[in-house]
């Protein structure tokens, strides 16, 4: 710090036990015989031969005075002498000289969550000129963007809307942390709040932290407020609103709790520029009259708790031994960021040897509990435990309690004083405009130059989801080793905190909005163990705590847990760690294996989608490549995406594939048996129930020459795998092209040989193919693939026309070349009959069952 700031910035100075010394022992140097004054500074004494400097002192001893330098100054804003650095606040911003402080209370029952009834009330509100307007707060929108700080904020005279002579409740916002733009009294005991956005925004209008006074007991209130943007919200999964009444604060000893019903958060019509708002409504009793109560988003946890509680760890002679309290930086309206460094001291053979841990949080102002959490780690890791001890002597631990101080004084949600989210800008080279990340980021890398990072952990808190869990990275290689070590921890903590942290919950990837972000910055810096841990604002879905909403207890427990976790995860007994290693090969073979079945079924429902289906639906097998054909469906769904077709090219295909049909099909009686060809013009042997199904359907599999330029082919190995999957007698099968056509002198069978009873083929072929697919088809997969072909082949009819292919003119002529052909030969030739169906429409069928019949051609 410059000595010009210094002379502007006064109230960041503090005044030492020493100055006043100095200042004293100089009254007595000037009133006293020089003998008798033991310490004075070297600028007191009127000789050239002493520098005008107060950082020398002069002791007295012995008959003479000795120099020496003075101790390093208390200018970190804790001081054990001084007072706290004051807050400072944009000069135009309102601040009520009132101090607002809350007792630090526990329920003793956990508070349940609220279960909706749904007779809950969506109150609308219309715009009227009639309303009364009981509080407003103007001073927000005075400047664009931040100019300036000062203490304490405008220093002109505070407005007060309505004046307190009547039953209307007074509301109070303008103290640190608080936020509330605009109250409307719309009836008696209904009021519509406005929650102001971030300053120098117009969004993120979520926290919200206000006053209320001259309550009346034993009257149901109503309060909307009107502006949220976020779709989901945890108040529709039982969420209730915060509230604290200082007179059951001092009667009772009873501080913030859960309160509400007839609890509500919906859309409302007050969207502008397509932007739509949602509304959270609620009813409620006050307890007393003429009470002080507040209601408030999340506990609050202000910049000036933190500096008194960093105060109070300063003043602890124990304490302040292992954790030094310096500020990191100060931000840009001069309020101070503070990092605690947190190990046992060190010896200089011992400097290099220890690894650090780095903790941040309250990045984002409005997740207070983020605050609550670290409160909690650091009351565990500053205490008298051997466990606490243990790990002070083990590492090095980097903590920023409060990056956002601008953001928490001034009640913003989630952006500073920039009007930008800290969090995304981890990358950002403006030093001026993010001083706290870019701080940050800076004292990591040379930590990391010095010692080993082996975690880093952002605390945050989160708006959408219950519990608490961690975001982590994973990287695009997927190495084996790292993809499985980077989830040991979080699952360690799901264990040492099974009722409160989800591991089921936690992701590890990397999004691309997410790249400015702390956790993937310090990643990519080279810091493996890289986690978001996130805190929901309501509670728990998990064990004992189920269906509970989480106090500061239990935010507090976590920074317990969080230390507990950090031990097992370093004990040098890796029992714990194998363990969970070997849970986490467990799990990764589990969801590979639901990753198959999934992209299985996915291919499947396509092949539903785009086959014609029998309304007879079984579990069929597959045949001994079945595992190959699987590999390869998993691989083209992975590599290629589907591209979805407009509504009118879909109708446009289906016309012509009906088009098509009409004219091409051909369609065996009770079904269809190709024979196999081989690449010579050898006979064709004969076939027998037992024949191999590589031969029966060589035919789909045989690869023309002409493939690759007819668009719209079924692969042979997919409508060969269909076939198998769906054992239909009325299998559909047209003319492709004249590119392949039957060898010459083809020995001439009897249609007795070719009979073949298809229940006896299908239950053998069946039998060989669910043997050789047996480990890779489980139970679920046969499960969930019936269910998918039950539910598509309830209106698809004419589906398997989606498969066939529109026929090039070329092609078209060639087949009618070849049926005039056969009609000018038909006396030597035997042509495939169309099918006969019944009145029905169904083709006949003998004894209940269905047989092929295939009748063979000669080219003479």
């Amino acid at each position: 710090m410059s000595e010009d700031s210094e002379k502007e910035d006064y109230s960041d100075r503090t005044i030492s036990d020493e100055d006043e010394s100095d200042e004293d022992t100089f009254m007595k140097f000037v009133n006293e015989d020089i003998h008798q004054c033991a310490l004075l500074t070297a600028d007191s004494i009127s000789d050239p031969f002493f520098p005008g400097t107060t950082q020398i002192l002069l002791e007295y001893q012995l008959g003479r005075w000795v120099p020496r330098l003075r101790e390093p100054r208390d200018l970190y804003g804790v001081s054990s002498s001084g007072p706290l650095s004051p807050t400072r606040w944009p000069y135009h911003c309102e601040v009520i000289d009132e101090k607002i402080e809350h007792i630090d209370w526990t329920p003793s029952n956990p508070e349940p969550m609220y279960i909706p009834t749904g007779l809950e009330m969506e109150p609308l509100y219309a715009n009227s000129k009639e309303e009364t307007v009981v509080y407003l707060a103007e001073d927000a929108y005075k400047e664009p963007c931040f100019v300036y700080s000062r203490v304490g904020g405008n220093r002109t005279p505070l407005k007060q809307p309505v004046d307190n002579c009547d039953d209307t409740l007074m509301f109070e916002a303008r103290f640190e942390s608080g936020n509330l733009q605009k109250v409307v009294k719309v009836a008696e005991y209904e009021y519509q709040l406005t929650v102001r956005p971030d300053l120098f925004t117009n969004k993120h209008t979520q926290w919200y932290y206000f006053q209320v006074t001259n309550t009346q007991a034993g009257i149901v209130y109503r309060f909307t407020i009107i502006n949220f943007t976020k779709p989901a919200s945890l108040y529709n999964r039982g969420m209730r609103p915060l509230f604290y009444s200082e007179k059951e604060a001092s009667a009772h000893n009873i501080g913030w709790q859960r309160i509400g019903d007839q609890i509500k958060y919906y859309r409302n019509n007050q969207g502008q520029d397509r932007h739509h708002h949602f509304s959270l409504t609620w009813t409620f009793q006050f307890p007393h009259s003429k009470d002080t109560c507040y209601f408030a988003h999340c506990y609050p946890y202000t910049y000036t708790n933190l500096q008194e509680y960093l105060s109070g760890i300063n003043n602890d002679p124990v304490r302040s031994k292992f954790c030094k309290i310096r500020v990191l930086c100060h931000t840009i309206a001069r309020n101070m960021v503070y990092i605690l460094t947190i190990t046992t001291p060190l010896k200089n053979s011992e400097s290099r040897k220890r690894k650090a841990v780095i903790l941040t949080a309250r990045v984002h102002p409005g997740e207070t509990n983020s605050s609550w959490i670290m409160k909690g780690f650091l009351d565990y890791i500053l205490g008298n435990s051997s466990d606490a001890k243990l790990l002070r002597d083990t590492f090095v631990f980097k903590v920023v309690p409060m990056l956002n101080p601008d953001g928490v004084i001034v009640g913003n949600y989630r952006c500073s004083l920039a009007g930008r989210d800290l969090n995304r800008n981890y990358t950002s080279l403006l030093k001026e405009s993010f001083p706290s990340v870019w701080y940050t980021r800076n004292m990591i890398r040379r930590l990391m130059e010095k010692r080993e990072v082996i975690l880093y952990c952002d605390l945050h808190g989160h708006s959408k989801k219950e519990n608490i869990f961690m975001y982590g990275c994973d990287g695009s290689d997927r190495c084996k080793a790292l993809y499985l070590q980077q989830r040991i921890f979080p699952l360690m903590l799901s264990k040492n905190c099974p009722d409160k942290f989800s591991f089921s919950s936690c992701k590890f990837n990397i999004q691309k909005s997410k790249e400015g972000t702390g956790r993937v910055v310090m990643w990519k810096m080279g810091i493996r163990n890289s986690f978001t841990m996130e805190a929901t604002f309501c509670g728990s879905t998990l064990g004992n705590k189920r269906g509970t909403h989480f106090n500061t207890k239990d935010l507090e427990s976590m920074g317990y847990h969080f230390c507990d976790s950090l031990l097992d995860y370093c004990d040098p007994d890796r029992t714990k760690y194998y363990q969970c290693l070997k849970e986490l090969e467990e799990m990764e073979k589990h969801i590979n294996l639901e990753k198959v079945i999934d992209d299985s079924d996915t291919s499947l429902k396509e092949i539903t989608l785009d086959l014609e289906t029998s309304s007879h639906a079984s579990d069929s097998s597959e045949s001994n490549d079945s595992q190959t054909d699987l590999l390869k469906l998993n691989s083209q769904i992975k590599t290629k995406k589907i591209q979805l077709k407009t509504k009118k090219e879909r109708n446009s295909t289906i016309a012509r594939h009906q088009n098509i049909r009409e004219e091409e099909q051909e369609v065996c009686d009770k079904g269809h048996l190709v024979q196999r060809h081989k690449e010579s013009v050898s006979d064709v042997t004969d076939t027998r129930p037992s024949i191999s199904d590589d031969c029966i359907f060589d035919y789909f599999r045989r690869q023309l020459p002409n493939q690759a330029k007819l668009p719209g082919r079924v692969p042979a190995w997919l409508l060969k795998r269909y076939l198998r999957q769906k054992p239909s007698s009325n299998i559909n099968i047209r003319k492709c092209s004249t590119s392949w056509t039957p060898p010459r002198n083809l020995p001439l069978m009897s249609q007795r040989t070719l009979t073949i009873s298809t229940s006896k083929w299908f239950q053998s072929l069946s039998r060989k193919s669910s043997e050789s697919s047996l480990p890779l088809r489980g139970p679920k997969k046969r499960k969930k693939y019936s269910r998918v072909k039950a539910t598509k082949t309830k209106d698809m009819k004419a589906a398997s026309s989606k498969w066939e292919m529109t026929p090039s003119s070329s092609e078209k002529d060639a087949d009618k070349s070849l049926q005039a052909e056969g009609s000018s030969q038909q006396g030597s030739m035997q042509t495939a009959p169309h099918p006969t169906k019944t009145k029905g429409g169904q083709p006949k069928k003998k004894h209940g069952q269905p047989t092929f019949h295939l009748k063979l051609q000669r080219d003479i």
